[in-house]
């Protein structure tokens, strides 16, 4: 990765619209989680993302929404789900979307838990935690290499796994991807707040059932 270019923003950059598309983002995300229930398929679910983002004022997307139910949570962002699952009534999903606000790009997950399965709440709660304590690995100025090893180890000191596959990236004014940034986990650099995400991806050392939980990197 060229480092001395993997910052770089367009001209319409503003770092007060990338806040506000973030928080339109998370607003969006909420909505849609609390709409999702047991019965519904993932392509309903997806289906109900596309409606609610479009009734939140979003201008396009930057990536396809994606959710993942039960078992699927353990796929990343590339891999094709198992085809008609449907979420069950004790059950975890996770919702992550890309949405452009305002020419600026938002990008939030998080999971989410139905019915009163203990270990699944624990997952849950398991990733928003790991992201809180990389999060402040990287306000102590380490590299996104150095972040991603630090998270790896502390998913194993919870007793969990770290999805290897899912590292962060770059963000920005729309589309931020003709800088060529490429993931978080290879950024030999110290991270500037504002223009990259933290993806954690975790998983149950035995359980077929993951978490993800991200957001942008904030000072």
């Amino acid at each position: 990765m060229a480092v001395a270019t993997a910052e770089h923003v367009g001209k319409r950059f503003s770092l007060e619209q990338m806040l506000g598309a973030r928080e339109q983002s998370w607003t969006a995300l909420r909505d849609i989680a609390s709409r999702v229930a047991p019965g519904m398929s993932e392509s309903e679910a997806i289906d109900l993302a596309g409606e609610r983002l479009a009734a939140a004022g979003m201008q396009r997307i930057w990536h396809p929404s994606i959710v993942r139910f039960g078992a699927n949570t353990l796929k990343t962002f590339r891999q094709r789900s198992a085809p008609d699952t449907v979420l069950a009534a004790n059950d975890i999903f996770f919702i992550d979307l890309g949405p452009v606000f305002d020419g600026h790009e938002g990008d939030v997950g998080d999971t989410f838990v139905v019915g009163d399965d203990a270990t699944m709440h624990a997952c849950s709660e398991a990733s928003r935690e790991l992201f809180a304590r990389t999060a402040a690995r990287w306000r102590e100025g380490v590299t996104g290499v150095a972040l991603y090893d630090y998270a790896s180890a502390e998913a194993e000191a919870m007793g969990w796994r770290l999805n290897h596959a899912t590292k962060g990236h770059r963000v920005g004014d729309y589309p931020h991807a003709v800088h060529k940034a490429g993931a978080l986990g290879g950024f030999d650099a110290v991270p500037v707040p504002g223009l990259w995400i933290l993806e954690i991806q975790i998983a149950h050392p035995t359980l077929p059932i993951g978490a993800f939980y991200e957001d942008l990197l904030m000072a």
